[in-house]
């Protein structure tokens, strides 16, 4: 697909790597509906966009609430002329262990309520996403068309995020599945991992544990969202990549 034909939805597009991927894509003369909870990071977002050859709207989306999603996605590409790609980037962290125990003794459970929230914005989210959009494109005829699911390294597992780890291991199984079921249709389904990356989620973690982080990426460096981008320019042109995970992680393994 060329940039300049992309017409896209991006989720989680008010700050962080959603925001760069919607910017870069407008940047490329792109048409983007970003969608996000904060809306004063949206309308930002679309005053930085106004001198861009491309288009961003802003529109309010809460990706883990269904209802949301099915008024969202049809007044979305109204906006652009009907959407042929979507970036499913919305995601949150509740980190915690599983259990834990104090210097008294007192043990301290993993609340269901904060592995609910991160399953229901990063995979079912993604799911209502998926699911509404790839219908809407079909009944439309729209063809090629695109998902990107924007996973996490810590897929693999990580103390302390059994809820986030599950729910981008999640997240990468529905990339394969989603490619081999919607491939009759004219689609791609890709996903991209990112390591460490400098995005506003970053300013709750204490200067020491930064450091302590990013002294194990062998690159020694964490990641700028731009390079999260370049990744998902190599998806969207190369017509041929479907199925799989990029990881852009300067060499960490979890």
């Amino acid at each position: 697909m060329k940039l300049e034909n992309i017409r896209a939805i991006v989720t989680g597009a008010a700050s962080g790597i959603g925001r760069c991927i919607a910017l870069e894509m407008a940047r490329a003369g792109a048409k983007v509906v970003a969608g996000d909870l904060d809306m004063d990071g949206l309308k930002n977002l679309v005053t930085e966009a106004v001198e861009l050859p491309g288009e961003i709207y802003g529109l309010h989306l809460d990706v883990a609430n269904e209802s949301s999603v099915k008024d969202f996605i049809p007044l979305a590409s109204s906006k652009i002329g009907y959407a042929n790609t979507l970036v499913n980037n919305a995601g949150i962290l509740r980190d915690g262990l599983l259990v834990t125990q104090d210097e008294e003794g007192w043990l301290r459970k993993l609340p269901t309520a904060q592995w609910k929230r991160v399953i229901d914005v990063n995979l079912t989210g993604a799911f209502f996403m998926a699911r509404e959009f790839a219908a809407l494109a079909i009944e439309q005829n729209i063809s090629p068309a695109l998902i990107i699911n924007i996973s996490s390294v810590t897929r693999s597992g990580n103390p302390g995020q059994s809820n986030y780890s599950a729910s981008k291991a999640g997240l990468d199984a529905d990339t394969r599945t989603w490619a081999l079921e919607l491939a009759a249709f004219g689609f791609r389904v890709a996903g991209i991992a990112p390591g460490l990356t400098n995005t506003p989620i970053l300013s709750r973690v204490s200067p020491d544990a930064l450091a302590e982080m990013t002294a194990t990426i062998p690159l020694g460096r964490i990641a700028e969202p731009y390079e999260i981008w370049q990744a998902a320019r190599f998806i969207i042109e190369c017509d041929y990549f479907t199925g799989s995970i990029i990881d852009v992680d300067g060499g960490a393994r979890f």
